[in-house]
């Protein structure tokens, strides 16, 4: 089975380079961020038609997450129990193939001591609090996403160009190190040991062209679906297309 993840910045933009990467990479289930379009005008039929049935939440502009799948994706969750309506799309989970999967689009935040920063570290809390409650590291459990964070200095292009900063503050990664000591491995870095390869990259400066990005696509899962995990690579060939996504889709795979 291939799980993928992939925040693609607009989905029906990028709906003629996703239909020709879903051909070509043949993914099982897709986890997307950053969909923005509203439900209504999610892509469903058309990706029906590619061969996926969709779970989506959806809001315009900005936001909103997805998980298509060839399976049948079961016990849907929309956002955290205690959001309202008018809480941000950023977090929706399924059952596919007995592998609960949370798709998450992590809070970008802003400057330390801000209100969205703090937002952020906040939205963190309450995701390890959703797993404290709601799951356990002893099944098959599987965490992915846009996290908005770089866990490790092997994830920046230049650790002294980044320290401090936004995405790989000391603050932003022990909130996210709390949500991976739940139980959950890094499949990339489980595989790949200390490759130094990215998945997001400016669309200025040319940060493509000098690969200057930073790793903060990530799928992690519980020891005993890392256990059957034969890989995990960043496919960085929507990137180089004409108009593409700023991210790289991520892909693991399992022997399942």
């Amino acid at each position: 089975m291939k799980i993928a993840t992939w925040n693609v910045n607009s989905i029906n933009i990028r709906m003629p380079q996703l239909t020709a990467w879903l051909e070509t990479a043949q993914p099982d289930v897709v986890c997307f961020q950053e969909t923005k379009c509203v439900d209504e005008n999610f892509p469903a039929d058309a990706l029906k038609a590619a061969g996926y049935e969709s779970a989506f939440m959806g809001q315009k502009s900005y936001n909103g997450v997805a998980i298509i799948s060839k399976f049948p994706i079961t016990d849907v969750q929309r956002n955290f129990l205690d959001d309202d309506d008018d809480s941000p799309k950023r977090m929706i989970a399924g059952t596919v193939s007995g592998i609960r999967i949370v798709n998450t689009y992590i809070p970008n935040g802003t400057e330390l001591g801000t209100d969205k920063f703090t937002f952020k570290l906040d939205w963190l809390l309450r995701l390890r609090r959703y797993f404290d409650t709601g799951s356990s590291p002893e099944n098959d459990v599987l965490l992915c996403g846009d996290f908005n964070v770089a866990m490790e200095d092997l994830d920046v292009w230049s650790v002294p160009q980044w320290e401090g900063k936004l995405h790989f503050t000391i603050p932003e990664r022990a909130a996210m190190y709390n949500v991976k000591q739940w139980g959950f491995i890094d499949l990339f870095r489980k595989m790949n040991g200390s490759a130094q390869e990215f998945s997001w990259w400016n669309y200025r400066e040319g940060a493509w062209q000098r690969n200057r990005g930073l790793r903060i696509d990530y799928i992690w899962t519980t020891p005993s679906l890392a256990e059957k995990c034969t890989s995990c690579v960043i496919d960085k060939s929507p990137r180089s297309q004409e108009k593409p996504s700023d991210h790289a889709p991520v892909i693991a795979e399992f022997g399942i």
